[in-house]
């Protein structure tokens, strides 16, 4: 065989195994397209640094150890770096499944140290003083923005799960909504009295703006035009009203999520009923809370004891 020959031999065998184990993230694992993008972006960044005649069953852990230090010295932050890391050991375990590799040669190379970094939370007193107040005059849909924001804060969910709503996954009987979370695993979450009435009062004005269009959506939540709602739609109405309420521009639907989990523990709820409600996998990511209250209690004692100042 040419060395023409070979190099376009390897680069299709490289390919190929990137490409089944795309497969297997969607059809198996139903990761979603965002994540299966991440990982093709990930492992077609090392195939870059590899070379053209890279065989994934010759890569060792110097090489992998060589690639994350290129990445961080092209200034690549440590927590993108850190996930490039976690797509090639993530790679390297489906491959050692399937037999195509003996080893895993990113499971010896250290992550980098990550800066323990918490979210910014508001407080109560700021959440309700959003949710109580009039929204601003320029408001778009004034009674569908209440129920983004009712829904993220009052339900602690994401923004995906959000926009995944439809009609039908109201259950007005039992005050619970079907939510589909992270590998459209479901779970049941409990509808509030503000969020319930926040909805009813939506529901005949979208209904209205449907039959303006002449459409029909099963999304609970739509634009104007009566197309469903988007996760950047929804992030650009959270960020917009906040603003105008006097609220930090950091704001993001992901930000009602961790005030939902970090206040919800400062009344009293447990770990347990918490990690159920945000429809965590890992009891260890529910904690992060834990560190959420600490800080606003070091806060509220720095900034009121006698003592602290």
């Amino acid at each position: 065989m040419s060395p023409k020959s070979a190099q376009s031999t390897a680069i299709s065998t490289a390919e190929t195994r990137v490409n089944e184990f795309l497969t297997c993230l969607r059809t198996q694992r139903n990761a979603s397209k965002h994540t299966v993008l991440a990982y093709l972006n990930d492992l077609n960044r090392f195939r870059q640094y590899a070379g053209t005649s890279l065989d994934w069953r010759t890569v060792d852990h110097q090489q992998v150890r060589g690639y994350l230090a290129e990445l961080l010295g092209n200034g690549l932050s440590k927590p993108s770096a850190a996930r490039a890391l976690a797509s090639l050991r993530s790679f390297y375990k489906w491959m050692g499944r399937e037999g195509h590799v003996r080893a895993n040669p990113a499971a010896l190379v250290s992550t980098p140290k990550l800066p323990k970094k918490l979210p910014r939370v508001p407080t109560m007193e700021e959440i309700n003083g959003l949710l109580d107040a009039k929204l601003p005059e320029n408001t778009a849909f004034e009674a569908r923005d209440r129920v983004i924001f009712e829904l993220l804060y009052g339900c602690g969910l994401r923004n995906s799960e959000l926009v995944g709503i439809g009609c039908d996954d109201i259950a007005w009987s039992s005050d619970l909504i079907r939510v589909r979370g992270k590998g459209k695993k479901e779970r049941l979450v409990p509808l509030g009295d503000a969020a319930a009435a926040a909805i009813r009062e939506y529901l005949p004005l979208r209904q209205r703006v449907l039959e303006s269009r002449r459409r029909f959506s099963a999304s609970l939540l739509i634009n104007l035009r009566g197309g469903s709602l988007t996760t950047r739609s929804v992030g650009r109405i959270v960020k917009a009203i906040a603003v105008a309420r006097g609220l930090s521009p950091d704001m993001h639907p992901h930000t009602l999520r961790h005030a939902f989990g970090a206040h919800m523990l400062e009344e009293g709820a447990d770990l347990r009923s918490i990690q159920e409600l945000l429809g965590h996998e890992r009891l260890s990511t529910t904690q992060r809370y834990t560190q959420l209250t600490s800080s606003h209690i070091t806060r509220v004692y720095d900034a009121t004891h006698p003592k602290a100042r």
